[in-house]
């Protein structure tokens, strides 16, 4: 069974979407992290889609 896209509950800094994201990937969490951060300044709309995946992924 193919692991599910959930907020991390242990890992998390703000909502913790982004070592959610990392657990499904099967990525270290620091590596989305920064990745982030990047297109964040890159591109602005990477925070708004942040709050959305903190707001529609489950716990």
């Amino acid at each position: 069974m193919p692991a599910k896209l959930r907020k991390s509950k242990k890992d998390k800094m703000i909502a913790g979407v982004c070592a959610g994201l990392a657990d499904y990937l099967g990525w270290d969490p620091t590596i989305v992290r920064i990745l982030f951060i990047i297109f964040a300044f890159m591109y602005g709309s990477t925070i708004l889609a942040y709050f959305i995946l903190a707001i529609v992924m489950p716990d």
